[in-house]
């Protein structure tokens, strides 16, 4: 069933790259009307960008979306993921600047303002990617892949020299809530160094010890330390749950990441849905909506740590 907001639900925060505060509004839509990002700081005519893979511009950084006026915006993984893991399929984001807030650095920010919204079942199955063929993408010892699955998983390993990360490897079936229960509340994390050499080049002006895990010399530098003990490989899998999202669709599929980011994972849903014979797109029957993701989620998911 595809569902969407009950009510207006707004939201304010600070830009992790710009350092600006943003404002932010998540609406109801009808049914069939997928995700859209208004940028409310713009004209009509060029407000407008759809999530879909059509809109996907390659970076590094943080998950990038433009429309056919060029009109972006960017960091929006994190939400992404919150409304993929909650099971919203239709709504309207309003938003009066070029990035999403950061807040504390996880989904569980967004998918608490989520459930404030309420979500309302809309009378109308949702539609859902099946992966039919395996697809890989490659770079520089990274890699990305999906292939068929009975459910959604997501599979991450990642190998850092910095000793407080180290090699870390999970895997999640990620339905009936599993991703507020073992995924949403855990946070970007970077090395000190290399948030010291963004902010000299005009980068993360808004990143701090309050929204993301900063780590070094072996050291956890932000307040209260991990919230998990692999929190850096669950933060991975987040930022995947987000950037598949960018297909407009929940997936039955599974998703292997080594070391891999937001360019490689966009750039393998691209390759995934140039062929059609990689994929299907199917309406949920009862059978298929008890995998996905946003089945039966409820505030009782969310960690109250968080």
């Amino acid at each position: 069933m595809q569902h969407t907001f009950l009510k207006n639900r707004e939201i304010v925060g600070i830009g992790l790259h710009s350092g600006k505060p943003v404002r932010m509004r998540l609406r109801p839509a009808p049914s069939d009307t997928g995700l859209q990002f208004h940028r409310m700081d713009l004209d009509a005519e060029h407000r407008i960008i759809p999530v879909g893979v059509s809109a996907w511009v390659e970076a590094s950084l943080c998950t990038v979306l433009e429309n056919q006026h060029g009109a972006r915006v960017s960091t929006v993984e994190h939400l992404l993921a919150a409304l993929h893991g909650c099971g919203v399929h239709n709504a309207i984001i309003e938003i009066d600047g070029p990035e999403v807030p950061i807040l504390d650095g996880s989904a569980d920010p967004f998918v608490r303002h989520i459930f404030a919204a309420g979500l309302r079942a809309q009378g109308v199955p949702a539609k859902v990617l099946r992966v039919r063929k395996t697809v890989t993408v490659e770079k520089d010892g990274a890699s990305a892949r999906l292939m068929p699955a009975a459910n959604f998983e997501i599979a991450f390993e990642i190998d850092f020299a910095e000793p407080a990360i180290g090699q870390q490897r999970k895997q999640l079936t990620v339905s009936n809530g599993a991703f507020l229960r073992e995924l949403s509340d855990c946070r970007t994390f970077c090395l000190r160094k290399d948030v010291e050499t963004m902010q000299a080049h005009g980068l993360a002006l808004g990143g701090s010890l309050d929204n993301a895990v900063v780590f070094h010399n072996g050291e956890v530098l932000s307040p209260g330390g991990l919230r998990r003990a692999d929190e850096p490989v669950r933060h991975k899998m987040l930022d995947a749950m987000g950037d598949l999202y960018v297909a407009g669709y929940p997936m039955i599929g599974r998703y292997e990441g080594v070391r891999a980011g937001h360019a490689l994972t966009g750039r393998l849903l691209k390759t995934l849905l140039a062929d059609p014979a990689n994929y299907e797109i199917v309406a949920s029957d009862p059978f298929v909506q008890r995998k996905l993701p946003g089945n039966g989620v409820s505030a009782a998911d969310l960690r109250m740590s968080a």
